[in-house]
């Protein structure tokens, strides 16, 4: 036997290896799901992320009758928990529920991860909340339109809170800087919940969060909002104009996601995502999303995939205008 017929032979056993496998995955979406499906969040219980999860995993399981169950993995801005998932057997009982950040932004922050973001197989973008734009009552604009002539002719008089370098606050208002033609300071703080106190005492003057971290401040009047980064009006804000309106093609939100371990199959995927779009559409649902700052979405697989390619070119730019590491 020469050297050539033994690999020729591992080849052949490789591929029908694959084969079996690629069989064996498509009986198994016949019948999913059969037993208990663990959704890993990569951030700790009781963060908002978490909150969602559970409550989408709580109606996946009264309409497939097996327990659904969320495990927190959290640690290194989400890697943790996506490297456990992208090892995970291909078979739809192992998800991920996560934020943009595995899928989009960590790629472009991080030199190297033990993980290939690209590799999951999308299944749907569950949720999405706008982020805002928050000045503190000090600052002397009532809308976007002011604030940027301030900004032109007062030159890093003014400064922004974020949660650190490369978080959504950071990036969102590189974007603001950037479109705007305007120099304002940035002033990185160890999380949301600090930036946000920063802002609330005045010792910054403006912060690009999330809709719903904010809110209680702002309908109590302790935060001015000038723009939220949807393409459209929220109704959480319905009064409030959109920074497209302002800045045309400016978007920034938050959104949570699921995701499959590479190399599921396309028919797990859709089964998995069709189940979601019916829980998220149920009104209790939806309503307890939106009491959570969140729009009720349920997207196909091919709609978050355009998401993924779309948040990657609009952060990509940033993250390479600013220079932005997260190692």
């Amino acid at each position: 036997m020469t050297i050539k017929d033994i690999t020729s032979g591992r080849i052949l056993l490789s591929l029908l290896a694959a084969a079996t496998l690629a069989f064996a995955l498509s009986a198994q979406a016949q019948d999913y799901p059969g037993k208990l499906v663990r959704v890993v969040v990569p951030y700790p219980p009781g963060s908002l992320t978490d909150t969602l999860a559970r409550l989408v995993a709580e109606k996946l399981q009264g309409k497939w009758g097996h327990p659904v169950i969320v495990e927190n993995r959290a640690g290194a801005a989400g890697n943790v928990g996506a490297e456990v998932v992208s090892r995970a057997v291909p078979d739809g009982y192992t998800l991920l529920f996560s934020p943009p950040a595995p899928f989009v932004t960590n790629k472009l922050l991080y030199a190297k991860l033990a993980y290939d973001p690209e590799a999951f197989v999308p299944v749907s973008v569950i949720a999405i909340a706008p982020v805002v734009l928050m000045v503190h009552p000090k600052v002397a604009a009532e809308s976007v339109q002011q604030l940027i002539a301030y900004a032109r002719a007062n030159p890093d008089r003014l400064n922004y809170a974020s949660s650190g370098v490369g978080g959504t606050p950071h990036l969102t208002a590189e974007l603001f800087k950037s479109m705007g033609g305007i120099r304002i300071v940035h002033v990185p703080y160890q999380g949301t919940a600090p930036a946000l106190t920063a802002l609330l005492g005045g010792q910054v003057d403006m912060l690009f969060d999330a809709v719903g971290a904010g809110l209680p401040s702002i309908r109590a009047g302790k935060l001015r909002v000038l723009a939220v980064g949807s393409e459209k009006r929220t109704p959480l804000l319905p009064d409030i104009p959109a920074m497209s309106e302002l800045l045309p093609g400016f978007t920034s939100m938050v959104w949570v996601a699921m995701a499959a371990p590479p190399k599921t199959p396309a028919a797990i995927a859709n089964r998995i995502s069709a189940a979601i779009a019916e829980a998220v559409k149920q009104p209790e649902v939806a309503k307890r999303m939106l009491d959570l700052s969140f729009e009720a979405i349920g997207s196909t697989p091919a709609e978050m995939a355009l998401l993924v390619r779309q948040e990657t070119e609009r952060w990509g730019n940033v993250v390479r205008m600013t220079g932005a590491r997260a190692d």
